[in-house]
């Protein structure tokens, strides 16, 4: 985080900055994430990871998953942008009450405004904030829906999540 703070500082100054943390300039710029990259599959090892992760968390060990992870600059937020395909048609209405009813989670899908999940939203926030539901054009079954989340991954990522799953599973 001191690195982009860094660099964007010299960078609205017009000066040069040398990353030190990551192999190239933040500020103003996105790249391929960092993590070593398989030459064989041509995934890097964070893309591999968030694969891994979800099929464990959905129980599905063979749930298909593409994902390409980019560095954006922001200070305290990941972002996605999912298309989910479900086992039968689920209205972008249907996903909106679901979505707005689950706990740790914040409906943010102000089409009016054009008003959607955003890091700095997010940045500081225990819920996750989702929004952008809409069906997948490119789904001509009507099963698939896209969305973006963004979450603080400080809090979120971290330690809340690991003590919202124990409160979760632990008998009261």
């Amino acid at each position: 985080m001191e690195e982009l703070r860094e660099s964007t500082a010299a960078h609205l100054r017009g000066e040069s900055f040398e990353p030190k943390v990551l192999p190239h300039p933040y500020a103003f710029n996105l790249f391929s994430h960092n993590a070593e990259m398989d030459p064989e599959s041509g995934y890097n090892g964070e893309e591999t990871k968030v694969v891994a992760e979800t099929r464990r968390i959905m129980g599905t060990p063979a749930l298909p998953i593409g994902i390409t992870c980019i560095r954006v600059p922001v200070l305290r937020a990941h972002g996605m942008a999912l298309t989910v395909e479900f086992d039968t048609v689920v209205s972008a209405e249907e996903a909106r009450a679901l979505l707005a009813a689950a706990p740790g989670v914040k409906l943010v899908d102000d089409r009016a405004r054009n008003y959607f999940p955003m890091p700095s939203d997010a940045s500081g926030q225990d819920d996750v904030l989702v929004g952008r539901i809409r069906p997948d054009s490119g789904d001509p079954s009507g099963r698939s829906l896209s969305l973006f989340v963004v979450g603080d991954q400080l809090l979120k990522g971290a330690a809340l999540n690991a003590v919202q799953i124990a409160e979760a599973l632990l008998p009261r």
